[in-house]
């Protein structure tokens, strides 16, 4: 699947980082050139200023679990800031001056993607004093309500199916993190009641929908029909042919799963098993 059709089915999830420019093809690139990662330091690739997942402070869940992977190695952890944006791989992981990039789809062309440290889903985020007990975007109680959501993001299919169009306060998908952050502005604008629901990437919406404190309810939307995919595994990338690296960090995932899970829970991330059910 291509990174710009991946892109629009992930929406807010990777934001612009998988409209990065086609690489060409030549021996920078190519499947089969020797491995160029630098076992000295634990290069990451990262944007600086887009929480929850990462910003410059080392505050997001990205840059914690880029910290524990970087201490199992006992190597230092470096950093490629770059915005998440048209050019991101083209000029980090491409250009060769970091080794890994920390949370991107699964599948995702022009890299290679290790194994998923972790499962996600999109949400419904309420007001609790609302007693909205909707858990689908298809639920009859959601006709009147005013709802956020990021134009273009998969829940945007759900909502014209539904005759939900109308009702819809729109927020940018693709933005400049350095000056924009519409999944903040979303959950803020749901507490101000501004809106009535947020249908948003569950990562975002559990960490923002948190400095609420008991206020707000996130209903991950498991119960949507399987052709509406609302769920995304998410994985570390490497540059294609490094499969040394890449075996080397399935190891790192596999042997550190329970302190990534913690990393996750603190960040309040909703997480899926296997079959699909929410991880408590």
């Amino acid at each position: 699947m291509a990174l710009r059709a991946y892109s629009a089915a992930a929406g807010i999830l990777l934001g612009a980082l998988l409209l990065a420019a086609p690489l060409p093809a030549g021996p920078a690139w190519a499947s089969d050139h020797p491995e160029a990662v630098d076992r000295s330091a634990f290069r990451v690739c990262s944007d600086p200023s887009n929480l929850p997942f990462s910003n410059d402070k080392g505050e997001g869940f990205e840059n914690k679990i880029a910290e524990l992977l970087a201490k199992k190695l006992n190597v230092p952890l470096k950093y490629t800031w770059y915005p998440n944006s048209i050019g991101f791989l083209r000029n980090t992981i491409r250009a060769r001056r970091c080794d890994v990039v920390m949370g991107i789809v699964t599948g995702a062309e022009l890299v290679q993607t290790t194994n998923p440290y972790y499962r996600s889903v999109y949400v419904m985020v309420t007001r609790k004093a609302d007693n909205i007990a909707a858990d689908k975007i298809e639920d009859p109680a959601l006709k009147d309500l005013k709802i956020g959501l990021n134009a273009g993001a998969p829940p945007a299919d759900i909502v014209a199916q539904s005759g939900l169009a109308a009702n819809v306060k729109p927020y940018d998908l693709y933005v400049d993190t350095r000056v924009q952050t519409p999944g903040k502005d979303m959950i803020n604008d749901l507490a101000k009641k501004e809106i009535d629901v947020a249908l948003l990437w569950g990562p975002i919406a559990g960490y923002f929908a948190a400095q609420h404190g008991d206020e707000l309810k996130v209903t991950p939307l498991i119960n949507e029909a399987k052709k509406n995919r609302m769920e995304f595994y998410i994985t570390l990338a490497v540059r294609p042919g490094e499969n040394k690296w890449k075996n080397d960090l399935n190891t790192l995932l596999r042997d550190n799963k329970a302190e990534i899970d913690q990393i996750l829970r603190d960040y309040h991330v909703p997480t899926l098993n296997a079959r699909g059910e929410l991880i408590q």
